[in-house]
């Protein structure tokens, strides 16, 4: 139902995408072609294949990948988040080639994987396409361009980031496993003739704003930094660890609803105590550090450290 609703404003629930990777290495006999749609597998058994067929030349060959989506029966979320990692990743051919190794290596990070937008993201956004109608470039135009990219979950926006004529939108994109980092660089999209190329997640919201853009500004994509705050609470040594559990989604709730990267966010104390006084069996804590309010540099996002009982 809630799905339907986004129709007349041409907003609709973002589907799973697969993860991909521009620099995947093979190595073996130099001359020696790996088909397009070559399978390779992941430890875990998460599957990819090569987009174009691949040539070793000196040794070694590069390639594009792209994750294989499991079916949605077998995985309702899509699957799509699960493909991404870290440069470094090792995956192993499917069925073997003749004069090339079995296992390669991902050169570049494997990104841009999300899963089906949960309804909730889907909520915020079609809610934020209801409360306004495009402006030309106004704050709320950026963030409903940069909410329709798959897996991007979050976004702020920040006026002269780099300079006159600038634009920096800071996106998350929650539930990629990286506490919500996206995956790749900062920079502007692909198609403006400057120096510094976004990369990975900031690269696909960069690309998809450009035709979007007044034609004048120029639109940084930027990862928020994480900025890991550490808690020392007196009073509860001797909770369990469900109690201890549910104080960390308070601490988690707090910091997410109250972080901003734009410069005007801000975590208050009182607001954590609030949240952790509504746990049961907390009674008689005391948050013995942080002890003031943090207020937050610009670019920077707050992220729960250790929290140790004392």
């Amino acid at each position: 139902m809630v799905v339907r609703l986004g129709r007349p404003e041409k907003i609709f629930q973002k589907p799973a995408t697969a993860a991909r990777c521009e620099d995947y290495q093979f190595t073996g006999t130099d001359g020696l072609v790996i088909p397009a749609g070559t399978i390779l597998n992941r430890g875990d058994g998460y599957q990819y294949k090569t987009v174009d067929e691949t040539r070793i030349h000196h040794g070694r060959g590069h390639a594009v990948l792209m994750a294989i989506l499991p079916d949605v029966t077998d995985d309702n979320s899509g699957g799509g988040a699960a493909g991404n990692a870290p440069s470094g990743t090792a995956l192993t051919l499917d069925q073997s080639i003749a004069g090339v190794n079995v296992e390669g290596t991902a050169i570049v990070a494997i990104t841009g994987g999300t899963d089906i937008e949960r309804e909730s993201d889907f909520r915020s956004r079609m809610l934020l396409a209801y409360q306004g109608s495009p402006q030309g470039g106004s704050d709320d135009d950026y963030k409903q361009w940069a909410l329709a990219v798959p897996g991007v979950t979050r976004v702020w926006v920040k006026p002269r980031a780099a300079g006159a004529g600038t634009v920096g939108v800071y996106i998350m994109c929650d539930n990629n496993g990286r506490d919500g980092f996206p995956m790749g660089a900062d920079g502007v999209s692909s198609h403006e003739p400057y120096a510094v190329h976004a990369s990975g997640d900031q690269l696909r919201v960069a690309d998809y704003i450009y035709p979007l853009r007044p034609v004048t500004a120029i639109i940084w994509v930027l990862s928020p930094i994480k900025r890991t705050v550490d808690f020392t609470i007196n009073g509860l040594a001797h909770v369990g660890t469900d109690i201890t559990h549910r104080i960390a989604t308070a601490i988690d709730t707090v910091l997410f609803e109250s972080g901003n990267p734009d410069g005007t966010g801000k975590i208050l104390i009182s607001d954590l105590q609030y949240a952790i006084a509504d746990v049961p069996g907390t009674a008689g804590f005391v948050i013995t550090s942080p002890t003031k309010n943090m207020a937050l540099s610009v670019g920077h996002l707050p992220v729960r450290g250790e929290v140790k009982y004392t």
